[in-house]
């Protein structure tokens, strides 16, 4: 449509347009301190909301579900989550699970009662996030039964419904919480014809309607004196008196179903945008956003891993990191730091900082090697490729640093750190262009370096 046929501008919308420019943004209210996995997960998010948690007021899950698995060690203590923000662990504090969580609500009430009985006092005002049933986690079994079957390659899933779960909430046929407290005549319905839709497409596929529906009439009355309408409650908790809001996200970057290594990622936004959607965040109360990676790389499961060593290297790091993951139990691949991933997940988060993790693993490292560039046919290609073939096919440039041969282990203070050690983490920060706050030298919370 030519502008040429709109006809004059109005004087009012003239008007208008000129006075927007002069009227103050609407960024006023408390800031919201996001914790975001940089790399493919599992590298320590659940530690660095620990150490952010203890001033915080309020920490939030803003998506994922109980395929998340965070480790956080406290004197000598050793605590698991998987759909509870880690750091729950600040008792005072009020634990929100956003709209953009998928909730497995037999998985919700084990973990918040388990929790319980160490002594805490768990506040979770839990929003309507959709629903996790039992036939989803079976679902999303049966699918990579499915896929194995049809391409002779599976995507490598937890098998924990996430996938299934999402899917309902894109296809509008999902149920959210707000219909488990409302009419549950209407909602037994409505949970009948949408495990028929699962039993269509899988025959195999048994479901047990009732008796899922009594656990269900149970598990709603649990979970009642939780709930809140989670719009309004982070709205009152920006715009009311000062608190410090953490939110903590679930996998990381390249995970990001939009973002990440698809197909083999995850079903949510596990990047900064996740945040805003998955909480009801304006971007404007966004503040401070840590990015946190480890001092290599690991992955779990199926797909491009361009700096993965498939030999005593990665068995080293694997031993050393205790690379195992917390909600599968499946060992994860290693491999030496890729500053190209880095660089392309600050910018889709626009990182504040960077928490670097378990240094220490590469205390005995007589050499360290460090992914700069990808290479693609013999010519250097300046993208992060989205293309899972051709990132299969990319050759790593890599630069050598001397190991410092050193245990960082006791270190607590930057000046106590090796020179090379140094070295390392300011090379890491010149070429992504991050500062690095935080240095993880060990398990617990005294052993996060703060360098600024």
């Amino acid at each position: 449509f030519h502008l040429a046929n709109r006809g004059p501008l109005l004087p009012t919308a003239k008007h208008c347009c000129n006075d927007w420019g002069k009227r103050p943004r609407n960024d006023k209210g408390n800031k919201v301190t996001v914790v975001l996995g940089a790399q493919w997960g599992d590298e320590g998010k659940g530690k660095v909301v620990d150490l952010l948690a203890t001033e915080s007021d309020i920490i939030c899950r803003c998506q994922g579900g109980n395929n998340a698995g965070h480790t956080v060690v406290v004197d000598g203590k050793e605590y698991d989550f998987h759909l509870l923000p880690s750091g729950i662990i600040n008792s005072k504090a009020v634990s929100v699970i956003g709209n953009g969580v998928v909730i497995h609500l037999p998985g919700l009430l084990e973990e918040a009662e388990k929790n319980e009985k160490k002594g805490w006092k768990i506040q979770i005002s839990m929003l309507s996030g959709v629903i996790m049933f039992d036939f989803h986690q079976a679902v999303d079994g049966l699918q990579e039964v499915q896929r194995q079957a049809q391409d002779g390659i599976n995507i490598g899933t937890t098998k924990k419904g996430i996938g299934p779960t999402y899917s309902s909430k894109a296809s509008r046929t999902g149920l959210r919480i707000c219909d488990l407290l409302d009419d549950f005549k209407d909602f037994s319905t409505r949970f009948k014809n949408l495990a028929q839709q699962y039993q269509a497409m899988f025959p195999t596929l048994v479901v047990d309607v009732d008796g899922q529906l009594n656990k269900l009439k149970e598990y709603a009355e649990r979970i009642r004196p939780m709930v809140r309408d989670g719009v309004y409650f982070m709205y009152d908790a920006i715009n009311g008196p000062p608190k410090k809001i953490l939110v903590e996200g679930a996998n990381a970057a390249l995970l990001d179903i939009d973002f990440g290594t698809y197909p083999f990622v995850t079903s949510s936004n596990c990047t900064v945008g996740g945040v805003c959607t998955g909480l009801g965040i304006p971007p404007l109360n966004i503040g401070d956003v840590y990015g946190v990676v480890k001092a290599y790389t690991t992955r779990v499961g199926i797909g491009a891993f361009p700096t993965e060593q498939l030999n005593e290297v990665g068995e080293l790091l694997q031993t050393r990191g205790h690379e195992v993951g917390v909600t599968t139990g499946r060992k994860r691949r290693c491999g030496w730091l890729d500053l190209v991933i880095l660089r392309y997940a600050n910018m889709i988060n626009g990182f504040t900082a960077f928490a670097l993790t378990k240094l220490d693993i590469l205390d005995v490292m007589d050499e360290i090697k460090v992914g700069v560039s990808y290479k693609l046919k013999g010519k250097k290609i300046p993208y992060f490729p989205a293309n899972m073939d051709v990132l299969q096919k990319v050759e790593v440039e890599y630069e050598k640093l001397p190991g410092w041969k050193s245990d960082t282990s006791a270190c607590r203070k930057w000046e106590d750190l090796p020179g090379k050690a140094q070295n390392y983490i300011r090379f890491v920060e010149n070429h992504v262009g991050v500062p690095i706050k935080w240095v993880g030298v060990g398990k617990g919370r005294e052993s996060m370096i703060q360098t600024f």
